[in-house]
């Protein structure tokens, strides 16, 4: 055979073993453990806040409202009736009225107004900056803050809302201190005061819609409120879907502002069903009766939020 032919025959491939690496040492096992056990501590350490904070609370006042209780002295269990006794307070019905109208209310005002105005910021070219920060801005105020300055807004007398009216010759109002008004008061305050973080939440997701799609409808000849009908609701459904269960969760549980601005009143028509809570533990001492009523809140707030997920979840499947 030629040295040639010997040139031209294949090489033979020769396998290759992967190299292995060589076990760890004592020192990396250490580190190793070092680092899990740090990862396991602060693991350990946010279970053992919730623990303290959260669960044993909400554990604790179901059992509590079975119970005849107060501070100092050994409970006694009741059994139901704390449940019935509340369930006859007339306190019990205006706010339940009173709640489930606020909820509303806020869904009407509360929950259209962020969307509308994450559209309009979205549509800017200059300043979008500038607008996010102000629109954000009142959330940055500590609520009882918020609540005090609009308590001096609505005032009758030298507020700056009157005052405002005067000046454009327009009747005045009672505002928080009517029984016919507050309750629309106090959901213009929430409202003010928690829709900054709702319009950036519906702000990004209206940025992730691709522009190709508004384009087609433009092509097609839709109108801005075709546009925002057939593609942006669309495109951002489930978005809108979970804000509103969120707002509803956080509407039925209002407290800041009527504990601060009107007191409950004018004649009960702004107690919550958290307001009275506050009442039977820290007025009447009840507690055995405050969480009696927290319990029914929790009830009614963790069947609601089922039936709804249950019903949104079967509306995507179809």
């Amino acid at each position: 055979m030629t040295k040639t032919t010997e040139a031209r025959r294949p090489v033979e491939a020769v396998a290759v073993r992967p190299v292995q690496a060589p076990p760890p040492t004592g020192d990396r096992w250490r580190r190793r453990l070092a680092e899990q056990a740090r990862a396991y501590a602060f693991l350990v350490g946010g279970l053992i806040c919730f623990a303290l904070f959260s669960w044993y609370p909400a554990i604790r006042a179901v059992v509590i409202a079975f119970q005849k209780y107060t501070p100092g002295s050994s409970p006694e269990w009741v059994g139901t009736a704390n449940f019935t006794r509340v369930w006859h307070d007339p306190e019990f019905t205006a706010a339940w009225r009173n709640t489930l109208t606020f909820t509303v209310l806020a869904l009407l005002l509360g929950f259209a107004v962020p969307f509308v105005m994450a559209l309009v910021l979205n549509e800017l070219r200059h300043a979008k900056a500038f607008f996010r920060v102000v629109v954000y801005l009142p959330v940055m105020i500590p609520p009882v803050v918020s609540a005090l300055l609009w308590k001096w807004f609505y005032d009758p007398g030298a507020g700056l809302a009157n005052e405002a009216l005067r000046f454009l010759h327009l009747p005045t109002s009672n505002w928080s201190n009517g029984a016919d008004t507050a309750l629309l008061s106090l959901v213009i305050v929430a409202t003010w005061a928690n829709m900054g973080g709702t319009v950036l939440i519906y702000l990004a997701a209206l940025q992730s819609i691709p522009g190709e799609l508004y384009e087609a409808a433009e092509l097609d000849g839709a109108s801005l409120l075709q546009r925002v009908r057939h593609v942006t609701v669309p495109q951002t459904r489930f978005v809108i879907l979970m804000l509103m269960l969120l707002q509803i969760i956080a509407t039925m549980q209002v407290f800041t502002e009527p504990f601060v601005i009107t007191g409950g009143g004018p004649e009960n028509a702004t107690v919550t069903v958290l307001y009275l809570i506050y009442k039977y533990a820290f007025l009447y001492n009840d507690f055995g009766g405050a969480c009696a009523l927290s319990v029914m809140l929790l009830v009614l707030l963790g069947a609601f939020a089922a039936l709804y997920l249950r019903l949104t979840r079967s509306g995507e499947d179809v």
